[in-house]
C-alpha cells in the first residue's frame, strides 16, 4: 500500500474541513494562506487520495433525545474468522450501536451504545446485543458526561 505524503498546507486544509465542511474555497484559501486555485486543487487531491471520505451533517444526539451513552465490553465465545465476520455483520444492523471497535486485550469488542434512557438501553442489551452471534459475556459502563468527542 502506497503511503501518501501530506504537507503543512494539506494538514491545515484537513484540520479546517474537519471542523467546518461547508467552508467556501475562498475562505479556506484565505485562512491557510494559499490562493484559491491551488487550495481547490489540494482539496480535490485529498478527496481523490481518500484523506477526505465525504461530507455530512453532524447531528446533536442530545437534541434528539439520545443522551444515554453506554460503553459495552463484549467477549465472544470464540474468535475464529467465522465468528468475527458473523459478529461484525450483525452488529451493523443495530441502529443504537454508534461505534464498534475490535479490541486487543481482555475482551474482544468495545461498543458505544446511544439510547434515550436506561430502560431503552436495557431493551437493546437484552433483545439485540446479547443475541449477537458468539457473545459469551458483556460488561456495561454508563457515561456520566462527555468531556471530549470528535476526532481532532
Amino acid at each position: 500500500m502506497k503511503i501518501e505524503v501530506i504537507d503543512s498546507y494539506d494538514k491545515a486544509i484537513l484540520n479546517r474541513l474537519s471542523t467546518d465542511g461547508r467552508i467556501t474555497i475562498t475562505e479556506l484559501s484565505r485562512l491557510i494562506g494559499l490562493s484559491k486555485t491551488p487550495c481547490q486543487a489540494r482539496v480535490k487531491r485529498l478527496e481523490a487520495e481518500g484523506f477526505i471520505t465525504g461530507y455530512r451533517a453532524l447531528l446533536n444526539p442530545i437534541k434528539m433525545g439520545l443522551d444515554h451513552v453506554a460503553f459495552v465490553e463484549v467477549k465472544l465465545s470464540t474468535t475464529n474468522e467465522r465468528a468475527l465476520k458473523a459478529f461484525n455483520a450483525e452488529v451493523m444492523r443495530i441502529q443504537e450501536i454508534e461505534q464498534c471497535h475490535m479490541i486487543a486485550g481482555g475482551f474482544d469488542y468495545l461498543l458505544k451504545v446511544r439510547t434515550q434512557s436506561i430502560s431503552d438501553y436495557r431493551r437493546v442489551m437484552g433483545e439485540q446485543i446479547s443475541a449477537l452471534p458468539y457473545v459469551a459475556s458483556t460488561s456495561t459502563f454508563v457515561a456520566m458526561e462527555a468531556v471530549k468527542e470528535g476526532i481532532f
